[in-house]
């Protein structure tokens, strides 16, 4: 069973890498039907693994400057604390009808997500076709600006995140990527899920001690997870971290999708199916609705950029005006 094991690690790894979450909404499912594993041990090693899987995801993303440090700061704030005392909670009250009905909220609010993120594509496509058609409301070139932390609401988010995750183990990635999409709309993918993985690496550290404590998880299982899950994690986030914004959303979706159902109580198959449909269906939209917006393969992935001087004119304009002093001087008098 422990090769068995690793492989799902690895893919679960994978997953984790690329889109930030998914963790604990594949894993833990995966451990108890497919391997028989008791829940209580499930999370437990399925904590510990992300504690030693994720710093290596997210070690790439950081030195790719794919990170938001400050968000990183702010959600730790909270998460931290809540994750310890999330797992008291959860020895202290009925935790299996509690984790139902978080798990059943959270499934919703993935499926949500991921409409959510299938209507910013569609928008993203109809500001793109306006753009091909009129190239002067192009976007200014340069990086995107500093987003502007909210610190009460991000505190906030990472608390809420932690106590799931002491509670359930999910939650690390699923919840805390779909606040910050929500708070942080100017944020690229690519700091999504980078600032997701690297919040997360405290976060789970503080559950998986606090079950460690408690002694209810097993070194086997969690070795043969660490196995697969730690190669795969850092190939996820190979790809993750140079991957085009459009690639990156289509994974979220998807994993969004399967998780929600996963998470609602959709059995292992039907997931599966609906994966696989999601797979094939997705890029074919997404192909009908350039074609309907009058988009070809040969136009750019973002609308063409006006290249501005710090304090001037656009560049073009600026050098047909040097152009027309230098004639103007030249000229006989």
């Amino acid at each position: 069973m422990d090769l068995w094991v690793a492989v799902a690690g690895f893919g679960v790894g994978v997953v984790v890498g690329l889109t930030g979450m998914g963790g604990g909404a594949l894993m833990t499912p995966l451990l108890v039907l497919v391997f028989g594993v008791p829940p209580l041990s499930a999370v437990s090693s399925d904590l510990v693994a992300g504690a030693i899987m994720k710093p290596f995801g997210g070690a790439v993303h950081w030195r790719r400057g794919t990170v938001d440090r400050r968000l990183v700061l702010w959600l730790c704030a909270g998460s931290i604390p809540a994750a310890f005392c999330g797992v008291f909670v959860a020895k202290a009250f009925d935790s299996e009808g509690a984790s139902q009905v978080i798990q059943s909220l959270l499934g919703a609010a993935l499926l949500l997500a991921a409409s959510g993120l299938v209507l910013k594509a569609w928008f993203g496509l109809r500001e793109q076709a306006r753009a091909a058609a009129d190239p002067a409301q192009g976007a200014v070139a340069g990086d995107p600006a500093p987003v502007r932390v909210r610190i009460i609401p991000t505190v906030l988010v990472g608390a809420v995140g932690g106590l799931v995750v002491g509670v359930t183990s999910v939650g690390s990635g699923s919840l805390i990527v779909i606040a910050l999409m929500a708070l942080y709309p100017a944020l690229r993918p690519q700091q999504l899920v980078g600032t997701d993985l690297v919040q997360a690496v405290p976060l789970v550290a503080a559950a998986a001690l606090a079950h460690l404590l408690f002694g209810d998880f097993q070194l086997a299982l969690t070795a043969a997870l660490i196995a697969g899950a730690v190669p795969g994690v850092l190939l996820g986030a190979a790809v993750s971290s140079r991957a085009p914004g459009g690639l990156i959303r289509f994974a979220l979706t998807v994993v969004l999708t399967a998780s929600g159902l996963k998470l609602l109580g959709a059995s292992t198959l039907a997931v599966g199916i609906t994966t696989a449909a999601l797979l094939a269906v997705l890029p074919a939209l997404w192909l009908l609705a350039r074609h309907r917006l009058g988009l070809t393969a040969a136009d750019p992935a973002t609308p063409p950029a006006v290249v501005r001087q710090p304090d001037g004119p656009p560049a073009g304009a600026a050098l047909q005006e040097s152009r027309r002093q230098g004639t103007a001087e030249a000229a006989p008098r």
